[in-house]
């Protein structure tokens, strides 16, 4: 097994951690307070766990996501980076992140802003479109008739094949949603943002927020196609 590190490890790292862990990886996990911190993550999570600074979550590494808030994607080391695959959780949030005018007028995604300033790595847009707990609680094994599939964009294609088996360990597909130009139709608003995987009728944390139902990739591919701008 690999391992995974984690720029950052709020709710959808440390989510992604746990199913990591389950899955036979390793983890090595970060965030910008130090690695003090993540005592009580890395406890709960065991053996295959540790914590270290970004730096050196980004060396240990094979594959390594990025789960910190947009403003704060020019802190994301470049250089133990450089030729790896990196997982991009991002979105968008203009009260969270400022206005940033490219994203505004559509001349840039989250994740291409992530590359750009990556420029050496291969970055793959996954994990955004999912709240937490549903990313918990819908992981089913390889063949289930309720798997559910998560869209994935890049550019690079080794990058995309490296992080569909990555998600097929932790439970999930991966469909194939184009280059991280068009990561934008799976981001904050766009119909396969989230709601697919919302069950209703159900109410099930202190959010209100609906329980978990699987998507297949055909459920994925349907919204995908309903995107406009």
């Amino acid at each position: 097994m690999s391992t995974v590190g984690l720029i950052g490890a709020g709710l959808i790292g440390g989510t992604v951690a746990r199913l990591a862990v389950a899955a036979g990886h390793d983890v090595v996990l970060s965030n910008s307070r130090g690695p003090e911190t993540l005592a009580d993550l890395v406890a709960e999570l065991g053996p295959k766990a540790r914590a270290g600074t970004p730096a050196e979550a980004a060396e240990a590494g094979d594959v390594v996501v990025v789960t910190v808030p947009l403003k704060a994607y020019r802190d994301v080391p470049v250089e133990p980076l450089a030729g790896k695959v990196v997982i991009d959780t991002n979105n968008y949030y203009p009260e969270r992140d400022g206005v940033i005018a490219e994203l505004e007028d559509g001349s840039a995604t989250t994740s291409g802003l992530l590359q750009a300033h990556l420029p050496t790595s291969k970055v793959v847009k996954v994990f955004n479109s999912i709240y937490y707990r549903h990313l918990a609680d819908l992981p089913r094994p390889s063949g289930a008739a309720d798997r559910s599939a998560l869209p994935v964009a890049a550019d690079d294609a080794g990058a995309k094949t490296r992080v569909a088996e990555l998600l097929d360990d932790l439970g999930y597909d991966a469909h194939d949603a184009g280059t991280l130009a068009e990561s934008w139709r799976f981001e904050n608003g766009a119909p396969a943002y989230c709601v697919i995987y919302f069950a209703p009728g159900t109410a099930t944390d202190d959010r209100g927020l609906p329980g978990a139902q699987p998507a297949s990739a055909e459920v994925v591919s349907a919204a995908l196609a309903k995107a406009h701008r």
